[in-house]
C-alpha cells in the first residue's frame, strides 16, 4: 500500500522542494561570499 502512495509524494518534493533548498542555499553561499569580497576591499 505504500508504494502506491509514495510517487504522488515524491513528485512535488523532487521538483518543488530538493530546487528551492538548492537554490536558497546557493544563494545564501554567493552572498556569503559576496560580503566578504566587499568587506575586504574596504
Amino acid at each position: 500500500m505504500t508504494t502506491f502512495n509514495l510517487p504522488p509524494i515524491l513528485v512535488p518534493l523532487v521538483g518543488l522542494v530538493f530546487p528551492a533548498i538548492a537554490m536558497a542555499s546557493l544563494f545564501l553561499h554567493v552572498q556569503k561570499k559576496t560580503a566578504e569580497v566587499v568587506s575586504s576591499q574596504t
